[in-house]
C-alpha cells in the first residue's frame, strides 16, 4: 500500500500546476483559508470535508490529484482516509498543529504541513508533491 508519495526531493517548482485537491479539515475557517490559498496557487478544490465519514466517501469516489488531511478531526484521526487514498495511489499530506512527529508508522515520513502555515509553506509542499507524484 502506498502512503503519502515516494521519491527523493528533486527541487521545488516555481509555480504549482493546476491540481484537483481534496481538503479534509474540521475547522471551517482553516478550510476556507486553504481553499483560498490553493486557488491562488492555481489548484482546484474538488471538495472540503469536515467529518471523517464524509471524507472517507470522498476519498473513495472523488477524482483528485492530491489530498490535504488534518490529522485531528473533532477528536478522531484522519488515518483511515489516508489508507483509502493510499490504496488508490493518490498522494496526500498531513496538516497539523501538533508537530511533524505525530504521524507514526506507516505514516511517518509523510509530508506534513505545520499549522499555522503561510502561503509560501503551502506552495513549497505542493510543488514537491505534484512533482514527486509524476504529474
Amino acid at each position: 500500500m502506498k502512503m503519502g508519495w515516494d521519491g527523493a526531493e528533486r527541487g521545488v517548482r516555481q509555480h504549482v500546476q493546476p491540481r484537483r485537491v481534496l481538503v479534509v479539515e474540521d475547522e471551517v475557517i482553516v478550510g476556507m483559508l486553504l481553499e483560498d490559498m490553493l486557488r491562488e496557487l492555481g489548484c482546484e478544490v474538488a471538495a472540503i470535508s469536515t467529518h471523517l465519514e464524509q471524507a472517507l466517501q470522498l476519498a473513495r469516489t472523488l477524482d483528485i490529484d492530491l489530498a490535504i488531511l488534518d490529522i485531528n478531526l473533532r477528536g478522531t484521526q484522519s488515518f483511515p482516509v489516508a489508507d483509502v487514498l493510499g490504496v488508490r495511489s493518490v498522494p496526500f499530506l498531513f496538516a497539523t498543529g501538533y508537530g511533524a512527529q505525530i504521524p507514526k508508522p506507516p505514516y511517518s515520513g509523510t509530508p506534513t504541513l505545520q499549522k499555522p502555515f503561510q502561503l509560501d509553506d503551502l506552495r513549497q509542499i505542493l510543488a514537491r508533491s505534484c512533482f514527486q507524484a509524476g504529474n
